[in-house]
């Protein structure tokens, strides 16, 4: 998959921690097995063959299911003394894994931080039990829970116009490029990346080259002094749920969403 996606062994080698001529040797290998070529290759190019094409296709899901199953199993070695909770930034699960650990003093709780592009696979895989997530989330083999919702500021840089306004509209920031999740962003002429967490996005509005509208919370997260936090009156608000697997059945969690609902005032369901 590396070398397919870069049509390039050395920068795939790079990418890997690998020395080029073992990760040549290891295509070779691939390739013997599969009787025939995946690869077409010259001193200035390299390119799938259909062989290869198919393969890549295929890889992808194979890989994740394979990962998948190691967290899983994972987890289980894991037992019943201890559980994984995922949060997102400026979400802070200390109240509920005291409030739960008071009364399951026996249960290890340890929390791990999710981007914006992990939240899901990280419970569906098993590397967390549940998690506090945000939207957009894909729905799918999930339960989600509502625990709160909160206002949305825009990150501006320091010289924007609008920096030393109280409070906007979102009327106001129409001329300004906002940076989105999932949308890819031009970072020279030629090549587009996904800025995958909030700290690469605000060197971006650092830098004057779009806005973000974060959560309150992730605000009072990411101080700096080149970036201003402005209300946005008529933002839609950042909704914050628990997740957990749809089909998985477990005391301690059911527990840990009682403890998370009670410290948001919301009821379990």
């Amino acid at each position: 998959m590396a070398v397919a996606e870069r049509l390039h062994f050395r920068r795939a080698a790079e990418d890997l921690h690998l020395a080029q001529p073992a990760l040549s040797r290891q295509i070779q290998a691939l390739e013997r097995d599969l009787r025939g070529p995946l690869f077409v290759r010259d001193r200035r190019s390299v390119a799938l063959t259909a062989a290869g094409r198919q393969l890549y296709e295929d890889a992808g899901p194979l890989l994740a299911a394979a990962d998948a199953a190691r967290r899983r199993a994972q987890r289980a070695q894991r037992g019943t003394h201890a559980l994984v909770v995922g949060f997102r930034t400026g979400i802070i699960p200390t109240a509920a894994v005291k409030a739960f650990s008071k009364v399951h003093p026996d249960v290890t709780v340890d929390v791990q931080r999710l981007e914006w592009d992990d939240q899901e696979e990280a419970i569906l895989g098993g590397r967390v039990d549940l998690a506090y997530v945000r939207r957009p989330i894909a729905e799918r083999r999930l339960r989600l829970i509502p625990l709160y919702a909160e206002p949305r500021l825009v990150a501006l840089p320091e010289d924007h116009p609008l920096a030393r306004r109280r409070t906007l509209q979102m009327a106001d920031l129409e001329g300004d490029r906002h940076l989105r999740y999932l949308e890819p962003v031009r970072v020279d002429g030629t090549r587009t990346t996904l800025l995958r967490g909030v700290e690469e996005k605000l060197e971006y509005v650092a830098a004057g080259h779009g806005i973000l509208l974060l959560p309150r919370s992730a605000t009072q997260h990411y101080s700096r002094p080149d970036v201003v936090y402005v209300s946005v009156a008529d933002a839609e608000p950042d909704e914050v749920l628990l997740a957990t697997e749809a089909r998985r059945r477990s005391k301690l969690i059911a527990a840990f969403a009682d403890a998370a609902c009670a410290q948001a005032g919301t009821a379990a369901r």
